[in-house]
């Protein structure tokens, strides 16, 4: 391979890479603690909210760059909303959950008609949206915390996948679930592989796509065998995994999709060519209102309450993980797998801190920095390539 290829493909997986060699400095650091499965389990369960808050500011930042700054305070109203619900007003736990969803549609509606139609730039009107939606949740709360959330709720999603397989220490369903990811990925892969030489479209090399699949899939069983070996697969885990192939399913499949990379790319171009524009930014923060409200289910079951402080820096997080995962500060670039690695990398930094006791002050300073070099990488490459 010369060094152009080596160039490509590293610039390809640069966060691939920073994530793997991430995880084995932590796992160093830590005397191996960092992969115990306890704390495997405790990425997901510390992060679900990341996973699906970063998927949605995908949308918004391929529109051009665009941010939510509201999210955190969304999450908060939401959960306030759902939590005096269930706990004050004795509601059905299934409807309290409609309303939520319901709620975080109507602020995605509410923001995108300001965004898309008024055309007032989204920092405005979403840094407006973080006021306003903290305020309200303190008016909902009355300052104070709710708890504890009903049981049904919290099986839901703060519980475990049954296991009907049993084992002994092992989650038999858990590697079953492994195995069937792995099988179902190398499906997908070969089959997309087979259909583009039919089309005549490039592909990658044979040898390339089956050292990439046999990494992916020795990860996946890795990360399987260590759930298997604590309680098993998490229900969190399950929602953000239908997050995760449903919007990516829509950026990478759909025609929609494909509009908001046109918008981000060149939005003249994209309105000239008769797209609707002004439909496309209000989908994208319509959609970000919803997986807020997503957010808060898994956020209030976590914390096991509804409290005025939850979601605080929410919105730093995921904008951070998006442009850590790839997305461009330009726009019309990310893929919602880049967004997810980007996640998890910012998952293991605080996980590898939290248990090597670095203060709070400096876990900060050292998120700053990757975010910061995240960016720089972006710019930089940009410009090269012009």
């Amino acid at each position: 391979m010369d060094k152009a290829k080596v160039s490509v493909v590293v610039k390809k997986y640069t966060m691939v890479i920073a994530l793997i060699l991430v995880t084995l400095f932590f796992t160093w650091k830590t005397g191996g603690k960092m992969l115990l499965p306890q704390n495997v389990t405790n990425l997901i369960a510390q992060n679900a909210y990341v996973f699906i808050l970063a998927t949605g500011m995908l949308l918004c930042i391929l529109t051009g760059g665009n941010i939510d700054l509201s999210v955190g305070s969304v999450v908060c109203f939401v959960g306030a909303v759902g939590g005096s619900l269930m706990v004050n007003k004795h509601v059905n736990t299934y409807l309290a959950i409609l309303i939520m969803l319901g709620v975080g549609l109507l602020i995605g509606a509410w923001q995108g008609f300001w965004i898309a139609y008024v055309r007032i730039p989204p920092f405005i009107v979403t840094l407006a949206g973080m006021l306003i939606f903290r305020g309200l949740s303190n008016v909902v709360l009355d300052g104070l915390t709710i708890a504890p959330m009903p049981d049904n709720y919290l099986e839901l999603f703060n519980n475990y996948v049954v296991n009907p397989l049993g084992g002994n220490g092992i989650n038999l369903t858990c590697m079953l679930a492994g195995v069937l990811a792995c099988v179902i990925y190398l499906v997908v892969v070969f089959n997309g592989r087979r259909s583009r030489t039919k089309k005549g479209y490039e592909t990658e090399p044979m040898a390339g796509v089956v050292v990439k699949s046999v990494i992916i899939c020795a990860v996946i069983f890795a990360f399987m065998f260590r759930l298997a070996q604590y309680k098993g697969i998490p229900n969190v885990l399950v929602w953000v995994l239908v997050v995760i192939l449903v919007y990516a399913y829509i950026t990478s499949k759909t025609t929609i999709g494909r509009y908001f990379y046109a918008v981000g790319g060149n939005e003249k171009a994209t309105k000239l060519s008769g797209i609707n524009t002004d439909n496309v930014y209000f989908m994208a923060y319509l959609n970000m209102g919803f997986l807020s409200a997503m957010a808060a289910l898994v956020t209030i079951a976590r914390l096991n309450s509804a409290n005025p402080t939850a979601g605080t820096n929410y919105e730093m997080d995921a904008i951070g993980s998006c442009f850590i995962g790839g997305a461009s500060a330009y726009g019309g670039t990310g893929t919602v797998p880049g967004v997810i690695i980007g996640a998890t990398l910012m998952g293991v930094i605080n996980l590898g801190m939290n248990i090597m006791g670095v203060d709070s002050n400096y876990q900060k300073v050292v998120k700053g920095l990757v975010l910061l070099a995240a960016v720089i990488f972006d710019v930089v490459s940009k410009k090269k390539s012009q």
